[in-house]
């Protein structure tokens, strides 16, 4: 063993160590190289894409509600003439009822 390395031995199920393998030899890497590069990308790139400050949010809908939204997506894309994204939407949303939500409560506070 180099120095400077150190050995890392976890259990895991059976068939996700079908699936690193088969993804390993894929990638035509040792299995030391291979997972350095899962755990190099999780902690580093992982952690470029999360910016500081900012959270993540995901949720589940249903399939129908999904397609909908794709639906609506694609139109708002043609007719605007740019790509608009899921998160761009539904950021939009959420901002659109804050905002609101806020200047309901600061109209509320003003009566009281």
């Amino acid at each position: 063993m180099a120095e400077n390395q150190k050995n890392l031995c976890a259990m895991i199920p059976a068939e996700l160590h079908s699936r690193v393998r088969a993804a390993q030899e894929q990638a035509g890497l040792t299995l030391g190289a291979y997972m350095t590069r899962l755990l190099t990308d999780y902690y580093e790139r992982g952690a470029e894409k999360m910016e500081k400050g900012m959270r993540t949010m995901a949720f589940q809908m249903p399939q129908e509600m999904f397609d909908r939204l794709k639906k609506l997506l694609e139109q708002e894309s043609l007719r605007t003439g740019k790509k608009v994204s899921q998160k761009e939407f539904v950021l939009g949303l959420i901002q659109r009822a804050l905002d609101e939500a806020e200047q309901e409560a600061g109209h509320g506070a003003d009566l009281g």
